[in-house]
């Protein structure tokens, strides 16, 4: 009875230690699952930063995060404006198949059947946070991010409340956070210096568990604010650039700009503090290229460099952005990388990073290969792009290896470019180039899906 009781008793204690074994292996899984930080600029252009070539403005910490990782020339944004490239980013879908294909209408938000990138990377074990704007979801709505996969989530919902730098409340998950600092003629609390006290406290809160920051900024945007609020405070102070002979507006983006650099620096900082920045993965972009306002010229520090057009655009200028990636002994620091893709790419990418398969059927085709320097396989057929969903201009571009196909409106004839030899799409070749007019038109017919969220007739 006494060795029966023993043997029982050596089998339940064996089972108990390798049950404990199970359980820390599993928790050293968890813990060394690289944290994965988004960090997106507004109406940022490629040509303003340092490591693309910009010569006036400074921008050492994106340079210093290019310098440390992989810098890459042919990226892309998901439209050439703010919602539905974020829609593109969130959900792994080209515009012709997106949920959200334009800021107006203001009624068409993410649903419960969309798969976010904050869903997937939560069945990975992550916690999810989202900071800064999100237009994607109002109030009430299933597109708010407490709904779309993101354990916590602070900033503006509404597109049109993010272009607002001190404003009465911003959303704590689906809270109002009252700022009374800006209550009346006040102005003690702005948008983006809140917005990084709070990316840097969720850090802190997860700094044990693997994470996902989305930190969506809200500058350098510069829509007509100061026209339609009679507020000339964008930011709260220029002093850098006030000895600078340039007009008051262009210091101010500078200083904009200037502000999303040491951004970059204040995350580099935490997570290097808190011995987390060699199992971390940081993405740095833009949502699409500059804004051509009627206040910032973006001739002024040549926002666009060598690219044509801007946001709205459906040229080079509008939806070829920055993209600088750093992660340490992963990444080969100072990699350039001519590698075509887009924000779609993003959350299969995501999934790869976190070991999680992922076998939904979405436009998007994770690029880790080439961040680890690997061989990619072919990613994308061609790219998809439009603009002007229920507007009186609809826009439309597609790539297909180096050929760029642009309408620039309904009923236009397309135009044809080789990125190649023409990147700033000067000479237009759709006479010339008859078959590859076909081609692109083949693929602009096949990407496009009708949305009854934006009731439009195409014309033929």
């Amino acid at each position: 009875m006494n060795n029966i009781m023993t043997h029982r008793y050596i089998k339940v204690l064996l089972g108990f230690i390798c049950l404990l074994s199970n359980l820390m292996v599993a928790q050293v899984q968890v813990k060394t699952k690289p944290n994965i930080v988004f960090i997106m600029a507004d109406d940022l252009g490629i040509g303003d930063i340092g490591c693309y070539g910009q010569e006036i403005l400074e921008t050492p910490h994106i340079d210093k995060l290019a310098q440390e990782g992989m810098r890459f020339t042919q990226a892309y944004a998901g439209s050439s404006v703010c919602a539905p490239s974020r829609s593109s980013l969130m959900t792994g879908m080209h515009n012709g198949h997106n949920r959200v294909r334009d800021n107006i209408p203001h009624g068409v938000f993410l649903l419960p059947d969309d798969l976010t990138v904050a869903e997937v990377l939560k069945q990975a074990g992550y916690k999810t946070g989202g900071v800064g704007k999100w237009g994607l979801g109002n109030p009430g709505s299933w597109g708010v991010p407490n709904y779309q996969g993101f354990d916590y989530y602070y900033g503006q919902l509404n597109q049109d409340q993010a272009h607002y730098y001190y404003p009465d409340y911003m959303w704590e998950n689906e809270k109002i956070d009252l700022l009374f600092e800006n209550r009346g003629e006040k102005k003690g609390a702005y948008t983006h210096n809140i917005f990084m006290d709070k990316a840097i406290k969720f850090i802190d809160n997860n700094k044990s568990n693997p994470f996902f920051l989305y930190l969506s900024l809200t500058l350098p945007h510069f829509s007509d604010y100061d026209e339609r609020t009679a507020d000339s405070h964008i930011v709260p102070s220029n002093a850098k650039y006030a000895s600078k002979d340039w007009p008051e507006v262009e210091k101010n983006y500078a200083t904009m700009v200037d502000m999303v650099d040491q951004s970059v620096g204040q995350i580099m900082e935490k997570l290097k503090q808190l011995g987390l920045d060699s199992n971390t993965i940081v993405f740095f972009t833009s949502d699409n290229g500059p804004n051509r306002s009627t206040l910032h010229d973006i001739d002024f520090f040549n926002s666009n460099g060598i690219y044509k057009g801007g946001k709205r655009d459906m040229y080079e200028g509008g939806i070829r952005i920055p993209m600088v990636v750093r992660w340490p002994e992963k990444i080969k620091a100072g990699t350039v990388s001519d590698q075509v893709w887009a924000f779609w790419d993003f959350l299969p990418t995501a999934a790869e990073i976190a070991n999680l398969p992922f076998e939904r059927e979405i436009d998007g085709v994770s690029v880790l290969p080439t961040l680890l320097g690997k061989k990619q396989s072919p990613l994308h057929k061609y790219l998809y792009w439009d603009y002007g969903h229920s507007r009186e201009i609809f826009m439309q571009a597609v790539r297909w290896n180096n050929w760029k196909g642009v309408r620039n409106g309904q009923g236009t004839e397309l135009e044809v470019y080789d990125l190649n030899v023409d990147p700033g799409e000067k000479n237009d070749l759709a006479s010339k180039e008859k078959d590859v007019l076909l081609k692109l038109e083949s693929f602009i017919k096949e990407a496009y899906v009708p949305s009854s969220d934006y009731p439009m007739k195409m014309k033929k």
